[in-house]
């Protein structure tokens, strides 16, 4: 080989060697609104319905958590490509595509939907303080006031990493449920063995599974949150991997729950009563240990309540700013952007407040879910609708991917409104 060759062999190594190099600064770049949303997607009301998956029906409901990773990829996906190849969240476009009428009303909606998830998570911070003797009054002023202060840098990626961070507490479920012992060859037999599709209330956990893989929230926050990155066109393919990542992490955690309480309550008590945190601690505890297991469960809590607490509060106020064109954005001040960060610190307080008044949850959280299952059809079906009319060329779906994304529209909605006909 001559010398010339030898220079060319290198200069080409060399440019491969920088290209990767690239290809991972992006990838670390881009990664953040994915796995974010996908983190606050495992929330206090998730968690909730999916203990109660596993103490009632053991495991026989795991395979249906591994088949919604990609429902959930496909939705959040098309949310993210709208979001960069537009520059426009999601109810600027609904507002620029339908009308104001339109864009207020699915906004509006949200908001209601917001304040019940919220509650949600903060009565999940509420019971975990409980669980230390703390008073309520406490645990939520705490979560609330370090809530608002995140928001106090001015940026967006920093924000992003506290939420991160704080989410990825909810890994702490896996050695919760190491200390349960569940039996290998019991959960293979639950994803392969026969499935009780006769027994009504196994298809209405069916359905209360697929109601709370995509909250409407997600929708609005990712949209929000790659354009308040700034990411680009270029970003779009380790975006896809940001929300593949994401949507793998979240389903294994929701999993991971199922196999807690599969292999303690369902093994010794599948008919108890399950409607909040504080009743899953109280028969869950016991099994996996008053220090350690107290420690880890309630660490996965924290952790799931506080990051869907920042995102559904975010996604809350960027929508309000998108129908309403105020300044609305983590990279500016609270002076630059004060009704922006108004908004956000009303909803954390309006719902400690909530909490902290004793409304009866219970009956919240119903409320809550039937106002998902009538918001849910309306969000996803202007998704689609944006995915039909506002990608450029480049972008447009496929024939295959309206297929999908159709399909899952029906099943969807179907299963919400079965959910909401069985309350």
């Amino acid at each position: 080989m001559s010398l010339n060759e030898n220079e060319l062999t290198l200069s080409k190594k060399l440019e491969g060697s920088k290209k990767k190099k690239s290809a991972i600064l992006l990838l670390l770049a881009t990664i953040g609104p994915g796995l974010t949303v996908m983190l606050a997607d495992t929330d206090a009301g998730s968690i909730i319905t999916s203990a109660q998956s596993g103490a009632r029906w053991g495991y026989s409901l795991l395979w249906l958590q591994f088949l919604l990773i990609p429902i959930l990829y496909f939705v959040q996906e098309l949310t993210t490509r709208i979001g960069i190849t537009t520059g426009k969240g999601h109810g600027e476009l609904i507002k620029e595509k339908f009308g104001a009428g339109w864009a207020w009303f699915s906004v509006l909606t949200l908001v209601v939907s917001a304040i019940g998830a919220l509650v949600t998570e903060f009565s999940g911070i509420a019971s975990v303080g409980l669980l230390f003797g703390i008073p309520k009054w406490i645990s939520i002023s705490l979560a609330s006031i370090s809530l608002i202060l995140i928001t106090g840098f001015g940026r967006y990626t920093i924000v992003e990493r506290i939420a991160i961070f704080i989410g990825l507490f909810e890994l702490s479920f896996i050695p919760a449920v190491i200390l349960a012992h569940p039996d290998t060859s019991s959960i293979i037999n639950g994803i392969i063995g026969q499935k009780p599709l006769s027994d009504e209330s196994y298809r209405l956990l069916i359905a209360a599974n697929v109601g709370a893989v995509i909250m409407p929230w997600m929708i609005f926050y990712q949209q929000g949150a790659v354009i308040d990155k700034k990411l680009t066109e270029k970003s779009i393919r380790f975006s896809r991997i940001d929300t593949a990542v994401g949507s793998v992490v979240t389903q294994i955690i929701m999993a991971v729950v199922l196999i807690l309480t599969a292999a303690t309550i369902g093994r010794i008590n599948p008919n108890v009563s399950l409607t909040n945190i504080q009743q899953i601690a109280d028969s869950l505890i016991p099994f996996v240990g008053q220090v350690g297991g107290k420690i880890l469960f309630s660490a996965g809590i924290i952790g799931a309540s506080l990051i869907a607490t920042v995102v559904v509060s975010l996604a809350t106020s960027w929508s309000l700013g998108e129908v309403m064109d105020f300044k609305r954005s983590l990279n500016s001040s609270w002076k630059e952007a004060p009704i922006f960060y108004g908004l956000y610190a009303a909803g954390i307080i309006i719902s400690a407040i909530i909490v902290l008044s004793g409304v009866p949850l219970v009956t919240l959280t119903i409320s809550v879910e039937i106002m998902n299952s009538l918001l849910l059809p309306i969000v996803l079906g202007f998704l689609l609708a944006l995915g039909w009319k506002a990608l450029p060329e480049k972008y447009k779906l496929k024939n295959w991917e309206k297929t999908i994304l159709v399909i899952i529209y029906v099943l969807v909605c179907s299963l919400g409104i079965l959910t909401l006909f069985q309350i």
